[in-house]
């Protein structure tokens, strides 16, 4: 099998989640996203290291959701997956075709097509008997998605390292501590050809797309350029809670 190369920052970030939260574990059977993209291709990549290394045995299959939309092609990733030996499979969807009629008027058609792959993913995991869906979300996605919500929907919340799903089986990020500009490197080091936003459906639809996240990344990139350990001081502070110091009613003390 071809090598492929994971930086040791990855490898550490990813291996110290794994220790805190116990994301993978002995026989698990963990079914992966795979959009193609360099994030998910990190985390293919990180786990078949595991299967490798780890001092414990898992099973994992990659999954990549078929929008249905035209011109929709994964040759690449397909060779991909068969030149390095990663459990890939197409699953078939109509969603691009639903959207119209199922899709909220004003809703983000990002936002949407996130939800209905999320949902596509756990079908098949619960048909497949899997107990663990990888999601490749990273440290930028979470605080992203903290800033996100609390300046424009007036909560807050980011994504945890893990979750379980309605349907029985827990979700797991296990590149939730890795930083976005390494998957970024981890793709171009290696000559990988990823998928980008061009696959995204939402790219086809006479729709205006959500500025809501770029102007999140651009505002995090500014404050990182002046404040250079703001990642670090994020990340403590996600594991560092206390929710009776603010006006929640649920939280106060008596």
């Amino acid at each position: 099998m071809p090598s492929i190369k994971l930086s040791k920052k990855i490898l550490r970030a990813a291996g110290r989640a794994n220790v805190q939260y116990g994301l993978i574990g002995e026989g698990d059977k963990i079914l992966v996203g795979l959009s193609g993209g360099k994030d998910s291709l990190t985390l293919v990549h990180l786990l078949k290291h595991m299967q490798r290394h780890a001092p414990f045995r898992f099973t994992f299959k990659a999954v990549t959701v078929r929008y249905g939309m035209p011109g929709e092609r994964y040759d690449a990733l397909q060779a991909h997956c068969a030149k390095y030996e990663i459990p890939h499979e197409i699953y078939e969807t109509n969603i691009f075709d639903i959207a119209e009629e199922t899709i909220r008027e004003n809703s983000s058609f990002c936002s949407y097509f996130s939800r209905m792959r999320r949902g596509a993913l756990y079908t098949k995991a619960a048909e497949g008997g899997y107990n663990k869906v990888a999601l490749g979300h990273h440290l930028d996605d979470a605080a992203e998605s903290f800033f996100m919500s609390m300046l424009y929907n007036g909560a807050m919340r980011s994504m945890p390292p893990k979750y379980r799903a309605e349907k029985g089986f827990v979700v797991i990020r296990p590149l939730i501590w890795v930083r976005e500009r390494q998957t970024r490197a981890f793709v171009e080091e290696n000559g990988i050809q990823a998928i980008g936003d061009e696959a995204c459906p939402a790219m086809l639809k006479k729709v205006k797309l959500p500025h809501a996240r770029e102007s999140t990344k651009a505002m995090l990139e500014r404050w990182e350029r002046e404040m250079p350990d703001l990642f670090k001081q994020l990340k403590a502070s996600f594991c560092h809670l206390h929710p009776n110091s603010f006006m929640d009613e649920r939280f106060l003390d008596d």
